[in-house]
């Protein structure tokens, strides 16, 4: 592992921002061997809460997120300080969850450490750490940035506890990029993996899309892959003559409460198996399925619109994200915005989890422009994308971000315009 001294030169500013906090907080010192985490944030292409029910997501990450510095202890504590002033610190055994108000960055960080001593306690002596970390994420706006934080977490402990090596690690994840993303949607959602017993995770239900995103996209690629098992399925080069333009609405797309309640309601965590459906009915049957559902749909399940959210999931699945993925990948950019548009309006009318902002920032985007926009994420507030041609793009964020506020000025203060292409995938620096 590099010694601290060796991070707080580093070019990226976030990396010895974090390190220098290490020092100036905790009083590591300089000569101490650290490792260093990077995980971004993702942007769900399209895929619309597809994952956990067995479809498929096109996914990239961004050119942001997450920066985790953290040293070795002698002991089984955790500090871990958050932020660029280091101004929130909290301290706690690894295995247990300090108090915390709901919605709080430690109930994810504690998280991840409970499900380290559950599954891998028995083969090594754990050994706690002091982490610092800084992002340049959106908070809570669709970029899966509590998701970021868990995987970046995890990285850290199990590179300075040697996760890699035990049984346990070797048998159920096998070095696989992609194993690790699935094992950490269960961390995540609480669920066992093979052999790795399950615990409380964080509260809302959800697949490995993120998780998929944050390990295994590549640079300058959109990644297509199917879920429940995850299964890469290609690559398409984004193209060179476009930019994403990402708009986070300033609505913090937060999982707690009533928000989480809604959130779960929309994931259909009775309806994991959507993809059992289609296979059973074919590419050609949705009208069949459609049919069976109502009649199979009992009284007081008739608010969820259970064949409303059956058709986002088979059009999303079935039609739209290979029709979008042929076009990218033959070069075809004036053909996938009317099925993006068709994705979006699809997402907002099957899983009803749009609010007025993003709504209206997609049909803007398009007013615009924009070759294609649509917002992405759980929903109820997040973010929007919109691909644009590159040199065109400077001019479009600002006239895009100008028409949201004379709409919505109560955002000003929250919201967020940024410029993106297809980032790397998260990296463990530590030699």
């Amino acid at each position: 592992m590099p010694a601290l001294r060796e991070l707080l030169s580093e070019a990226d500013e976030l990396t010895r921002r974090a390190g220098g906090l290490l020092r100036d907080i905790f009083g590591v010192d300089e000569s101490v061997e650290a490792v260093a985490v990077y995980v971004p944030g993702r942007v769900e292409f399209l895929g619309k809460h597809t994952d956990y029910a067995g479809g498929r997501s096109l996914l990239m990450t961004v050119e942001r997120g997450f920066r985790l510095v953290a040293v070795g202890r002698g002991d089984e504590v955790l500090r871990v300080s958050a932020g660029g002033d280091g101004g929130d610190v909290q301290q706690f055994p690894l295995g247990r969850t300090p108090p915390h108000r709901p919605g709080h960055w430690v109930n994810y960080v504690a998280t991840v450490a409970r499900r380290v001593v559950l599954n891998f306690a028995d083969a090594v002596r754990l050994r706690g750490a002091d982490a610092a970390f800084i992002s340049d994420l959106p908070i809570a706006a669709g970029m899966s940035s509590s998701s970021a934080l868990m995987v970046a977490v995890f990285l850290a402990l199990s590179a300075l506890n040697g996760l890699e090596e035990t049984p346990a690690y070797r048998r159920e994840i096998d070095y696989s990029p992609l194993r690790l993303a699935e094992y950490l949607g269960c961390v995540e959602n609480g669920q066992s993996f093979g052999s790795l017993a399950g615990e409380a995770g964080v509260g809302t239900f959800g697949g490995s899309e993120d998780h998929t995103a944050m390990l295994c996209c590549k640079p300058g690629m959109l990644s297509q892959f199917s879920f429940a098992p995850a299964v890469h399925e290609r690559d398409i080069p984004f193209p060179e003559t476009v930019q994403l333009v990402i708009a986070a609405s300033g609505v913090e797309a937060v999982k707690t409460g009533e928000a989480m309640e809604k959130y779960n309601r929309a994931t259909g965590a009775d309806c994991r198996h959507l993809r059992h459906i289609v296979e059973r009915v074919g590419a050609d049957g949705l009208a069949e399925a459609l049919k069976a559902i109502r009649a199979g749909t009992l009284p007081e399940d008739a608010e969820e619109d259970l064949p409303g959210r059956f058709e986002q999931f088979f059009r999303e699945d079935q039609q739209i994200i290979p029709a979008v993925a042929d076009a990218l990948a033959r070069g075809d950019l004036a053909a996938i915005g009317e099925l993006v548009d068709t994705s979006h309006a699809n997402g907002g009318k099957g899983l009803q989890n749009q609010v007025p902002e993003t709504d209206f920032l997609q049909r803007a985007a398009r007013q615009c422009g924009a070759l294609a926009a649509s917002y992405f994420g759980a929903g109820f507030g997040g973010s929007v994308w919109a691909m644009v041609g590159r040199d065109e793009a400077g001019r479009f964020l600002q006239d895009w971000r100008a028409r949201y506020l004379e709409e919505f000025p109560a955002r000003a203060d929250h919201c967020e315009f940024f410029i993106t292409r297809p980032g790397p995938p998260a990296s463990v620096r530590k030699g």
